[in-house]
């Protein structure tokens, strides 16, 4: 029997509903993927938040320490601050470069302690311009000699998360995570929400510091309440100044302090946990 007028009528309201609300789940998905910096260099393509389980060690770990650098080159990293004729981004490149001399000085006096170190930078991308390995300063040279002009806006909380993942590929317990940065995130997930959860699910274990360049430092309070630091810096010889405080009289200081608890060992094949 042939269906009403009316009952075709309202069967072709519900499908135009439908497709309506499928077309909108779709556009949100899309915009979602969108709004996600993208990660330059991926080694990983596995979701580093999928689960909210303790973080677990892609390899063995044992004594030494393993450090991301991560540094700003958003936009306004062209800018110049008070006193200095340069661009921030340059001025922060010479800031990490006093960085590699004071790692050159301790690598001479501890040869044997291992020394793992990494440049990641970050604008409305993250680029793992060096992922954290053994210490090698030719190579972490050529790296800031070849920053590119800052562009962009700042994905501060994604680019922590990337460094943490890979200081679990690193191979040691000391974990140390330093941003420079001078501005606001504007980018992917909040860095306070990404600096709670590293706190919490690596229990400590990895350290969080930043160098507020031209920003106002209680911006980043929060990593006191994660037993982190921010340091302030208005100018260039700030900048310098806060990361030798917190290069040298933190993260190296605290290095060759090997008491804290190992991250969950790796499992082999049979699923038993490797021995640290």
């Amino acid at each position: 029997m042939p269906m009403p007028h009316r009952a075709r009528r309202g069967s072709s309201k519900r499908m135009v509903l439908v497709a309506v609300l499928v077309g909108t789940a779709l556009m949100v998905s899309l915009v979602r993927k969108s709004n996600a910096p993208p990660v330059v260099n991926e080694l990983d393509p596995t979701p580093s938040n999928s689960d909210t389980g303790k973080y677990v060690a892609a390899v063995d770990e044992g004594l030494g320490a393993s450090i991301a650098l991560v540094l700003d080159v958003s936009g306004s990293m062209r800018d110049k601050t008070p006193g200095d004729q340069r661009p921030k981004y340059l001025v922060a490149r010479e800031a990490l470069r006093t960085i590699l001399a004071t790692t050159d000085e301790f690598v001479a006096r501890q040869p044997d302690f291992p020394i793992n170190v990494g440049l990641y930078t970050f604008s409305d991308k993250i680029t793992r311009v060096v992922p954290v390995a053994r210490y090698d300063r030719v190579k972490l040279d050529a790296a800031l000699a070849a920053l590119v002009r800052p562009d962009g806006g700042t994905a501060i909380g994604d680019a922590m998360d990337v460094a943490r993942e890979d200081l679990y590929k690193a191979g040691t317990f000391r974990k140390y995570i330093l941003v420079v940065t001078d501005g606001a995130n504007t980018n992917g997930r909040d860095p306070e929400e990404v600096a709670r959860e590293i706190a919490a699910r690596s229990e400590g274990a990895v350290r969080q510091y930043f160098v507020a360049f031209d920003i106002d430092k209680e911006r980043f309070a929060f990593l006191k309440d994660v037993n982190g630091d921010v340091l302030g810096a208005a100018n260039g010889l700030a900048l310098s100044a806060s990361l030798d405080s917190i290069y040298r009289g933190k993260i190296l200081a605290e290095a060759m302090n090997a008491g804290e608890t190992p991250s969950p060992a790796r499992r082999d094949s049979g699923g038993v946990p490797r021995k640290p």
